[in-house]
């Protein structure tokens, strides 16, 4: 269960359907296009609630008494629930419902990084979901750290595995002559010539990602050779320079991130948060070394100078040092590709993501054998 269809649809590609040969699955969501495809993509049940992802008191309660009255009529044996609004409602309406087993998964934490009253309506809601579940998965130990050091419940906190909810399908990231082919196009197409050196980030154009940082580190490297790909929905952007100058973006949000990311030497996520992300994972699945921020996910998958380089978040001098010291020394960034390749297939690969996970619910499911 998540809030809207394109949060299941995300982290739950191919794994309901794989789930299906030992459980009746239902996937509930906001109903809308992503929810419809993904039942019958993997041939699901599926149920639409309503549910606003912002702070909606009416529409919640609305949603809460909708997501009550399903589960006490589909009386299932498990409600698993993963993002926050989902999480709050799904396991209030499970309780209430008198469902036995009720899991919630934190895939990142809002409230550390919030201040002020806002901090404290984040704190109580993540409170309210952990009293009402049964039983609490982390996406990572920082995830588990911050809920400990928060006082946000003294209920037993397991991370499946080493981290990850998703996992990476090592057969679709994986380097190829087709990608590299679309990759030097790629180069091509934005003036990008051969030897020069090229810096991405994919992601949203939020500040917290730290957009504002990376640019300046770049535009403080001085380097004609080098190049910034911003791949994500940065029209209008108000976090973009003036200066553009080598600073290349997508036309919105990417289809297909491979090219870009083997059209890059470097994957760059300067953020102030992540539960655990996806994209410093699959770029290593690419063979690219990450420069990242000492946050919780990103400091789980980087080991700093082995497959990628660690920052402060939030400074623009270390981080431009970071990029300077990799694009600097080719063979070491070529090494540190490799690693972090190795380091994906050792740690995240997602069949092994998925074993945790079936693991789990075979623990905690007393007739599932």
């Amino acid at each position: 269960m998540a809030t809207i269809g394109l949060s299941l649809d995300t982290f739950c590609r191919g794994l309901l359907q794989e789930l299906s040969a030992d459980y009746e699955v239902v996937a509930l969501s906001s109903p809308d296009s992503h929810l419809d495809s993904l039942g019958k993509r993997e041939g699901v049940r599926t149920i639409g609630v309503e549910m606003k992802r912002e702070i909606a008191p009416l529409a919640d309660l609305r949603s809460l008494i909708r997501l009550v009255r399903e589960f006490r009529r589909e009386r299932p044996q498990m409600v698993h629930t993963m993002t926050p609004k989902a999480g709050l409602l799904g396991m209030m309406a499970a309780r209430i419902a008198g469902v036995p087993l009720r899991v919630h998964t934190f895939t990142g934490l809002l409230f550390p990084t919030a201040t002020g009253l806002k901090k404290q309506i984040l704190r109580l809601t993540d409170r309210l979901t952990c009293a009402c579940a049964t039983h609490i998965i982390p996406e990572g130990e920082g995830v588990r750290n911050d809920l400990i050091a928060g006082g946000i419940t003294r209920k037993p906190l397991r991370v499946l595995g080493h981290g990850n909810v998703r996992g990476v399908d090592l057969d679709h990231y994986r380097p190829s002559e087709s990608i590299d082919a679309q990759a030097a196009e790629l180069r091509r197409r934005f003036g990008i010539r051969p030897g020069d050196k090229v810096l991405l980030y994919a992601g949203r154009a939020d500040r917290d990602k730290g957009i504002a940082e990376l640019t300046k580190a770049f535009r403080t490297l001085g380097r004609k050779d080098t190049h910034l790909l911003l791949a994500g929905d940065f029209k209008d952007s108000p976090l973009l320079p003036a200066d553009m100058s080598n600073i290349h973006l997508s036309d919105g949000w990417t289809a297909d991130i491979l090219p870009w990311m083997r059209a890059a030497d470097i994957f760059i996520l300067p953020s102030y948060r992540e539960g655990f992300p996806n994209t410093v994972l699959e770029a290593g699945a690419m063979c690219r070394p990450s420069v990242v921020t000492d946050i919780n996910g990103s400091r789980e998958i980087i080991t700093d100078g082995v497959n990628g380089l660690i920052v402060e978040p939030r400074t623009v001098a270390p981080l431009r040092e970071a990029i300077l010291k990799l694009i600097s020394d080719p063979a070491l960034c070529h090494e540190m590709g490799l690693r972090a390749r190795e380091n994906v297939e050792r740690k995240f690969s997602q069949p092994y993501v998925r074993s945790c996970l079936k693991e789990f619910y075979r623990t905690i499911i007393p007739t599932a054998q």
